[in-house]
């Protein structure tokens, strides 16, 4: 019996004070041009699979505001993602889209955080140089010609998109002037960063999740780290440059087996964070 009131005072103790449950604390980081909304239906579904779950929705850089530069915005909204982590010691979980996902790699880049799984879900990883179906098939080429002169400039720094665009074809001028992307690869002309090292290498898993069928995310495999060479032939994670050289960390994860690759056909890049099928075998399996 003295065993049974211990057990009680401590279910009691524990409910009062909150600070005990199953599931650790999931962050969600939306993408460019959107808001928390995106999100309301995954979240909805796991507070019913995982009663309890405390979630954070990242409001912050909505809609318009989402262009801004990505270092603004990591810089912001970082010191929310830190109050999460000091009040869930045990650690919690990144749910972080499109370009969110990128915010979430500058955060993860530097906080010394307590990040469990970080999952990508159709994230421009290792950055972007494509276009959406809608336009590709009238401006493809000349955008894909020309859009370094404008993104690769310091005015072209200060739009969102210009932070991770990677044009095979002008590297130098990227590593030049990409004020994001080169920088948290540590593949810039100044040097490299060991502290984004060890931070991004605390992370106990990384999720990628993406899929051929995106539409937007180009060239789509970018979701897995993967990037075109100056044939615009897609190179795999494991032949970029800085996986080989472990630039950031890439390379440790995957040799603790800490990466899960997961494609996913027929999702159109607006379909992602609605289609129940990818919540059910690319979210709710790793948020526990």
């Amino acid at each position: 019996m003295a065993g049974c009131g211990v057990v009680l005072l401590w279910l009691l103790s524990t409910t009062l004070t909150g600070t005990t449950t199953a599931y650790k604390h999931v962050v969600f980081m939306h993408g460019v041009l959107a808001g928390t909304e995106e999100f309301t239906l995954f979240v909805k579904q796991l507070q019913t699979d995982h009663p309890g779950t405390n979630v954070t929705l990242i409001s912050s850089y909505s809609e318009m505001l989402s262009v801004e530069p990505l270092w603004g915005q990591v810089n912001t909204i970082k010191s929310q993602v830190a109050a999460v982590m000091a009040d869930n010691p045990a650690g919690i979980h990144l749910v972080c889209f499109s370009q969110g996902g990128l915010i979430c790699r500058g955060l993860l880049s530097v906080l010394r955080h307590n990040v469990d799984t970080f999952i990508a879900l159709s994230c421009p990883m290792a950055g972007q140089y494509g276009y959406s179906d809608a336009i590709k098939k009238w401006y493809a080429d000349y955008l894909a010609k020309n859009l370094y002169k404008v993104f690769y400039t310091k005015s072209g720094q200060k739009i969102s998109f210009g932070n991770y665009w990677m044009d095979p074809h002008h590297l130098t001028e990227y590593r030049k002037y990409s004020q994001f992307l080169a920088v948290i690869n540590n593949d810039t002309e100044q040097g490299n960063s060991q502290m984004y090292k060890r931070n991004f290498s605390r992370l106990k898993k990384l999720v990628l999740i993406g899929g051929p069928d995106d539409g937007v995310i180009g060239p789509w495999q970018s979701g897995h780290f993967g990037m075109y060479n100056s044939t615009e032939t897609v190179l795999p994670m494991e032949e970029q440059r800085w996986y080989k050289e472990d630039s950031f960390g890439l390379r440790t994860l995957d040799n603790r087996k800490a990466i899960k690759m997961l494609t996913f056909t027929g999702v159109t890049h607006t379909n992602w964070h609605k289609n129940m099928t990818i919540y059910q075998e690319g979210i709710k399996p790793f948020l526990t």
